[in-house]
């Protein structure tokens, strides 16, 4: 019985691990990097490149493809104990990511900006978002002639 626990522990952290490195991506595509791609491409076309669209489409693929293929080894492979555990620690790491996956929660911003500075054709603009600075970013973007309405402002 005390390894059949450890085992279903050991399931439960592997669901978690997994899910925050492949459900928290999918999760931050969905939330913050299609919606500040579609406001920025609102404001003017080549504000963004459309290699922005490429990048996260391949990640969206990946994951859902590593999604389902873990999914179908513990289910086809564990027994019923272990894939309830794993999905419990999928699900709990979920929960825990979900009240900070808004583009309005700085942190995520911050992700963006990381990920997607390298599709920002503007050099300065680029730059502003290479070193996630919102107040750079608003003046850049008004001074090329846009509203800075798509940028979040955040409570620090």
């Amino acid at each position: 019985m005390a390894m059949k626990i450890m085992w279903a522990a050991a399931i439960f952290f592997g669901g978690w691990l997994f899910c925050y490195l492949f459900g928290r991506q999918l999760v931050f595509n969905f939330s913050a990097a299609y919606p500040m791609i579609r406001k920025m491409r609102a404001k003017d076309k080549d504000l963004i490149a459309p290699g922005a669209d490429k990048y996260t489409n391949i990640s969206v693929l990946v994951c859902l493809v590593t999604i389902a293929i873990v999914a179908f080894l513990v289910i086809r492979f564990c027994k019923p104990y272990l894939s309830i555990s794993f999905c419990v620690g999928a699900v709990s790491a979920l929960l825990m990511y979900l009240p900070h996956s808004q583009i309005s929660e700085r942190s995520t911003f911050d992700l963006f900006c990381n990920a997607y500075s390298r599709f920002i054709p503007d050099d300065e603009l680029r730059t502003a978002f290479f070193n996630r600075d919102p107040k750079e970013i608003r003046k850049r973007v008004r001074e090329m002639g846009y509203e800075p309405d798509f940028i979040p402002t955040f409570s620090d």
